[in-house]
């Protein structure tokens, strides 16, 4: 009816406008007016998911979070804790840590037949029971599968130090020890454990768990 109202009150009442001319007329005010609601619409419903998004983010400093990755930061009197990502089955797993020169450290046998996701703890020492330096470790794994030996990803817990919030350009990054900055959209998991110190991990699909 505004519109309408408008339309006629700049009318030449001498050379009234076609009345399909007007209908066009006001059909392209009503969609331009439209898709500017939608614009501020949407405006509104970013702000507010990254307000959200904050809010959430800010939460996990000082959490400890599953990432993909299969190098964790090992702190001081620390452990490295992750999830071996199996699959259908798999039989004798052995866990392989190396240091950042890529020298093995410590190698552990996992015997039995495992599945699913399998949760593992590192206790930050060599096979002498000597504490090793802080610092990045690259966690591997192989196993047995019908008689065939393969390899399965690992995947590690950090601790998330700080966040950076992101904007509609940039997403937010969750920073964390000693590895760097990470999508937020990239976190798996998060862990009720925020010390960073040796824990016994949860039941497996197999039944039992482990601490390496």
């Amino acid at each position: 009816m505004k519109m309408l109202t408008m339309q006629l009150s700049y009318q030449d009442p001498f050379k009234p406008v076609d009345n399909s001319q007007m209908i066009a007329q006001m059909s392209s005010m009503a969609t331009t007016d439209g898709i500017n609601r939608l614009n501020t619409a949407i405006g509104g419903l970013n702000s507010v998911m990254t307000s959200s998004q904050a809010l959430q983010a800010s939460s996990l400093v000082g959490q400890q979070v599953l990432v993909p990755s299969d190098t964790g930061y090992l702190q001081e009197g620390g452990a490295i804790n992750g999830v071996i990502a199996v699959g259908d089955h798999a039989s004798n797993l052995k866990v392989t840590i190396k240091n950042e020169s890529g020298q093995v450290v410590r190698e552990i046998g996992m015997a039995g037949e495992h599945k699913g996701n399998v949760d593992f703890a590192w206790d930050g020492k060599d096979k002498d029971g000597k504490a090793l330096p802080a610092g990045k470790y690259q966690v591997t794994v192989s196993g047995t599968v019908n008689n065939k030996v393969e390899t399965f990803p690992a995947l590690t817990y950090a601790k998330v130090d700080s966040v950076t919030l992101g904007n509609a350009n940039n997403p937010t990054l969750v920073n964390l020890k000693g590895l760097g900055p990470i999508r937020l959209t990239d976190i798996l998991q998060i862990s009720g454990n925020s010390s960073g110190t040796p824990t016994t991990p949860p039941e497996s699909n197999n039944g039992s768990s482990r601490t390496l």
